[in-house]
């Protein structure tokens, strides 16, 4: 759904975001949304590190059994 949007609709958005926000709140919310992304993004690689670390614990404690 969001692929279709295209340069077009891009530029519609940003339009229409800083007819509503003005431009002095616009890059107050860039950043914020940043920084949100960016912390999403480092709690899905720490869940993803934690994930593999307990399959390979669990592979070595499988391992140690036989």
């Amino acid at each position: 759904m969001l692929s279709n949007i295209g340069i077009p609709g891009l530029i519609l958005i940003l339009a229409l975001a800083l007819i509503i926000f003005g431009p002095k709140k616009l890059p107050e919310i860039g950043k914020a949304f940043g920084e949100t992304l960016a912390s999403f993004k480092k709690s899905t690689n720490d869940m993803m590190n934690d994930h593999e670390t307990g399959e390979k614990a669990s592979e070595t404690k499988h391992d140690n059994q036989l």
